[in-house]
């Protein structure tokens, strides 16, 4: 029978220690864990599958039940005769035949167990994001770590309550392979008295991140997840966790005049110790000059400690050779990852500014075809307009210089999001892939290519793979969500909305994500609450009206719903250059007028806007593939 469960493995400490040196006691201590175990895991809901020796195994319907029976097993059993316990626990798919029990969830409770320690309880982060509203369950990361036949890092937590041990991380090395070579760069402090200098300390960071993301055998998170602590004053070791590093870069920029001083130092992250520090005093003759010199040094300094020798990796010339330009650019990036659509007209006004500045700035070129990218595949721009910009710019970036990244990113995303073009887009996604690993922004279009190509489980990996990279950034967090529900795994979306919410709690895109996955799920009420809260946060009768339609209908507020098409419609009126058909299609399918949602379909494949291809593939509307016409749009869209 297969079924999902809460997995408990517990298991005593020195047992075949303490048989060695006094077996009676040892015999003792064993009947004890069995005789609590037998008692406690009863009391909540919970049955014992095996006893084997020293330990146990055992199942529970409820991850919340499954932690209060640890924390009390491990309270009972610090009184006399006290006996030595580490617990592990992860919820996951098993199979139960004849009180045996299999599957991979058993596998990975079993690592967690057995990288606990005595005293402690120790938990998967599935587990923990079924407790992590408990007022009574505290909990505190470990951090991910690789253990023997699982394929991805895990994530572990220990329950923090009074009476249970919680290890640091570096007293669990050596229990499971370390994570080798991953290093985060921290954006360098501004240290200037000139605040304008936070362009230049900024710069620094960008080039050191684009030398060492070049090095063979060096996994380097990128720029979105090692911003998100600019400015703050976290402890490394706790940023180490969250960014699944082993090896830290940090330092600060200071300038006055025409000289400045740039210190760097790698720091190990299990114990804060400074594996090297350097000063880099230098006159400012050339700030590019002077960014690639360093970020040179450094990388053959990270090449010494934490690699072995290889043939050295070549450290590309910055992007610019004029400051006003490239300070532009950095501009635009910094409104690009906030990734609204006012901030992305922001980030196109910068950039533009940047090649006004800089005529062969192959690097802002392809920034601006992005950004043209996501306005027009929104429905922000004529899809029309915008794509014929973001072509020609792209065309103009790989002209520059055929060696840029981000310009067949940019490319492959006109291919795949307007000419629908599958081939060309998945050759240019796999150049930008070559030229540079750690660009994470392929994953994501690489991710949405399997999706329509029907392979989502590929489409999965390829995300999670991108989260590697760059663990805290929203785009991925928000994209692996969506594939996840592509995939109907529904709870997986829902962890990743978690998350986006924990960076914002007003963060629109994490709210609708939760949101569909719940209404999915078939809890239509609580996605109603999310999707007039998304409407709310728009500060505009006239969007985000969608979802919010979309759910009046599921619950049977006909008026209400037709209430939200009409608002649509007069904000289409009211503005021509707006595409919302897709909003439209949503919906009319969900009040079951399959005429009207089929003619809005029509409208977008008439006006190429990218929504169209998920329509085809998302599980919300999958009534649409009994309907004849499914067959005619998926030719249309040479799917």
């Amino acid at each position: 029978m297969r079924q999902l469960a809460a997995i408990l493995f517990a298991d005593m400490t020195g047992y075949t220690a303490l048989m060695q040196e006094n077996e009676q006691l040892a015999k003792l201590k064993r009947k004890r864990l069995k005789e609590v175990l037998d008692t406690t895991i009863g009391q909540f809901g919970g049955r014992v599958l095996q006893f084997y020796g020293d330990g146990s195994l055992s199942i529970f319907q409820s991850a919340i039940d499954g932690v209060h029976c640890a924390m009390r097993i491990q309270q009972a059993l610090q009184q006399a005769p006290k006996v030595d316990v580490r617990i592990g626990l992860h919820t996951g798919d098993v199979t139960i035949e004849d009180e045996a029990i299999y599957g991979d969830g058993v596998n990975l409770a079993s690592r967690i167990e057995s990288l606990a320690v005595s005293g402690s309880i120790f938990i998967s982060e599935k587990v923990f994001d079924e407790i992590r509203n408990q007022a009574d369950i505290l909990t505190r990361e470990l951090g991910y770590f690789e253990m023997k036949n699982v394929k991805e890092p895990v994530r572990v937590f220990a329950i923090a309550n009074p009476g249970m041990v919680v290890p640091e991380r570096a007293a669990l090395q050596g229990k499971t392979r370390q994570p080798v070579n991953r290093l985060a760069v921290l954006p360098f402090m501004n240290m200037s008295a000139d605040p304008e200098n936070e362009y230049f300390s900024d710069g620094i960071t960008e080039e050191l991140l684009n030398a060492l993301t070049k090095i063979n055998g060096l996994q380097v998170t990128s720029r979105t997840s090692a911003f998100a602590f600019k400015g703050k004053h976290a402890d490394i070791r706790d940023i180490a966790i969250q960014l699944n590093v082993d090896k830290v870069l940090e330092g600060s920029v200071r300038k006055a005049g025409n000289r400045v001083r740039v210190t760097a130092q790698l720091i190990n992250a299990a114990d804060g110790y400074h594996l090297w520090s350097e000063n880099y005093d230098r006159d400012l003759t050339d700030i590019f000059a002077l960014q690639d010199e360093i970020s040179g040094m450094i990388a053959n300094k990270l090449r010494e400690n934490l690699i072995a020798p290889t043939s050295p990796s070549p450290i590309k010339s910055p992007p610019s050779q004029n400051i006003e330009a490239y300070t532009c650019y950095l501009k635009g990036l910094h409104y690009w990852n906030k990734m609204t659509p006012g901030d992305t007209k922001k980030a196109i006004e910068c950039f533009e500014q940047a090649i006004a500045l800089e005529p062969e700035y192959a690097l802002a070129y392809a920034m601006t075809a992005t950004a043209y990218s996501q306005l027009g595949s929104s429905g922000q721009m004529l899809p029309a307009t915008a794509f014929e910009i973001a072509h020609r710019y792209a065309d103009k970036a790989l002209q520059l210089d055929s060696t840029v990244a981000e310009g067949y990113i940019a490319k492959g995303a006109v291919y795949l999001l307007y000419d629908w073009k599958w081939a060309e887009a998945h050759e240019a996604l796999q150049k930008a892939l070559h030229l540079n690993p750690g660009a994470t922004t392929v994953y994501r279009w690489l991710g949405f290519y399997y999706v329509l190509m029907g392979q989502q489980e590929q489409a999965i990996t390829v995300m999670e793979e991108a989260l590697k990279l760059d663990p805290l950034s929203t785009f991925i967090n928000h994209s692996l969500g969506n594939i996840y529900v592509f995939a109907a795994r529904y709870d997986d979306a829902i962890r990743q909305a978690d998350k986006l919410l924990e960076i914002d709690p007003q963060m629109r895109m994490g709210l609708e994500l939760k949101a569909w996955s719940l209404g999915m799920k078939g809890d239509w009420p609580a996605a109603l609450q999310l999707f007039a809260e998304v409407h709310r946060l728009t500060n505009h009768p006239q969007k985000g009206l969608m979802g919010l339609g979309y759910a009046y209908a599921m619950l049977g507020e006909r008026e209400k719903a037709l209430d939200c098409i009409a608002r649509i419609e007069q904000r289409q009126a009211e503005n021509p250059d707006l595409v919302l058909n897709a909003d439209m299609v949503g919906i009319w399918y969900a009040l079951g007028d399959m005429d009207k949602t089929f003619y809005h379909i029509n409208q977008c494949v008439e006006k190429r806007l990218a929504p169209v291809n998920y329509f085809l593939e998302y599980p919300v509307f999958a009534e649409l593939k009994k309907d004849p016409r499914y067959l005619e749009l998926k030719n249309k869209a040479g799917l």
